[in-house]
């Protein structure tokens, strides 16, 4: 799992608590996306790296709100493999 799989996930959970007024740590995160805390720290810091999360308030900027906005209406594909298709790859 690389950041890059996990970051939009991270931006829409951070649109939506902002847009709701909420406030979130990287403990609430982790728990909202279901991914370990250590992926998402090193996630964030990239994002922050680009500019689109400030990783010490852990508020999204107007160019991360903008994409997180606009992934609140789309689907994403799942994080993890289903269990059936990692099973088949490992007997592979």
């Amino acid at each position: 799992m690389t950041p890059k799989d996990i970051a939009p996930y991270i931006l829409r959970a951070l649109a939506e608590a902002q847009t709701e007024g909420r406030t979130m740590d990287l403990e609430t995160l982790s728990i909202a996306i279901k991914v370990r805390r250590g992926d998402v720290r090193k996630t964030v810091s990239a994002l922050h790296q680009e500019g689109l999360v400030d990783a010490l308030r852990l508020r999204l900027s107007l160019a991360g709100f903008a994409l997180g906005s606009a992934l609140l209406t789309q689907e994403l594909p799942p994080i993890r493999r289903p269990k059936q298709v990692a099973q088949k790859v490992a007997a592979a």
